[in-house]
């Protein structure tokens, strides 16, 4: 990839499509009342971990949480560890906020926005132990392939926020996009391969398994978990 591509993929070309649902009268609440306690906003400038948490501890980023279910779970069950979700949808949003009200967590921070740019423009180098990217969307079309957001200039941008021995977890229920995937992470420099036969790794228990995840095992759809660490 030329550095014109890499510039092209980190400004232009987006991983994701707003789908913007109606917000429950909860998840707007939650949004009115939680967000200026743990909500981040874009282009506030670099985010001071320790002075967003009140702490110095592990910090995990997610991207793209969903409903934010899988991610409460985490950090409930992780007290010692930070978690910031990034999530473009507001229902997600909102959702997550009701959850952290909910389970009355304090390690979890959510923003808005489109991850790239929040990755780029807000976290500094070497500040996080792991960024998880779970079941993004696959960009099934072979014309759209080029959406698909684990790309090489995308994993040289986290290779420089993740510090050393730092994790990349992936995961998806489309075989081809976890080939990709692969291909791709195999093809960067600094990161090795969890998996001990070189593709796949099981699924982790850090990972929770989602409602949408044991539907799919039931009616015999696979996952492929891929976990890299950068050198």
């Amino acid at each position: 990839m030329t550095e014109s591509d890499k510039k092209t993929f980190l400004r232009k070309i987006r991983s994701f499509v707003r789908r913007e649902g109606r917000l429950t009268p909860g998840q707007q609440r939650a949004l009115d009342e939680l967000w200026p306690q743990f909500g981040i906003e874009h282009d506030s400038g670099l985010i001071d971990f320790d002075e967003v948490f009140g702490r110095n501890a592990p910090r995990v980023l997610e991207i793209g949480f969903g409903n934010g279910a899988s991610l409460a779970q985490q950090a409930a069950a992780n007290p010692d560890m930070d978690f910031l979700g990034i999530e473009v949808h507001r229902p997600g949003v909102g959702s997550l906020l009701q959850a952290i009200e909910r389970e009355g967590l304090q390690n979890v921070r959510v923003m808005q926005e489109d991850a790239v740019e929040i990755i780029r423009d807000q976290v500094a180098a070497s500040t996080l132990d792991k960024v998880q990217l779970f079941f993004p969307d696959p960009w099934h079309k072979k014309k759209h392939h080029k959406r698909r957001i684990v790309q090489p200039a995308f994993v040289e941008l986290l290779s420089d926020r993740l510090k050393h021995g730092g994790l990349f977890h992936m995961a998806t229920d489309w075989q081809h996009y976890a080939e990709h995937m692969l291909e791709v992470m195999n093809n960067m420099d600094g990161f090795s391969n969890t998996s001990t036969a070189g593709d796949y790794v099981e699924r982790p228990a850090s990972r929770p398994l989602t409602k949408f995840e044991q539907r799919g095992h039931r009616l015999g759809h696979g996952v492929w978990d891929i976990i890299f660490k950068k050198e």
